[in-house]
């Protein structure tokens, strides 16, 4: 079993950057793929940056190129969502998401675990 909590959500003006930790408990960490995902209003659920559990970066979504970076610490068992440049698209619950096996996924259905989610309000 793996607990997520995610912070550092929070109401920025454009252009601004924010990160959000993950941090996880419960399990090995070091192990495992994570995913940032986030849903906007009105709107599907959807991958946003994923990491495997050797550290490869190998998925982000094209509207966050060059703005937003994944990162993971396991020795802190957390992982990093830095956001820069942000955009009023930007504006949704961002989810931070697990695996049980080293290897990461598009879809939100191959991932086991989730965190509440923060909210991350861009404004004009």
């Amino acid at each position: 079993q793996v607990q997520l909590v995610e912070s550092g959500g929070g109401l920025v003006q454009a252009g601004g950057s924010l990160r959000l930790p993950c941090v996880a408990s419960g399990r090995t960490f070091s192990s495992v793929a994570m995913g940032w995902f986030r849903q906007a209003p009105g709107k599907e659920r959807g991958l946003v940056n994923a990491i495997t559990g050797r550290g490869i970066v190998p998925y982000y979504t094209a509207s966050v190129a060059g703005r937003f970076t994944i990162s993971r610490d396991n020795a802190k068992n957390t992982v990093y969502l830095q956001m820069n440049s942000l955009k009023l698209e930007d504006t949704a619950v961002y989810y931070c998401a697990a695996r049980s096996t080293t290897n990461w996924a598009l879809r939100g259905s191959e991932y086991d675990y989730w965190g509440q989610g923060t909210q991350v309000t861009v404004s004009s």
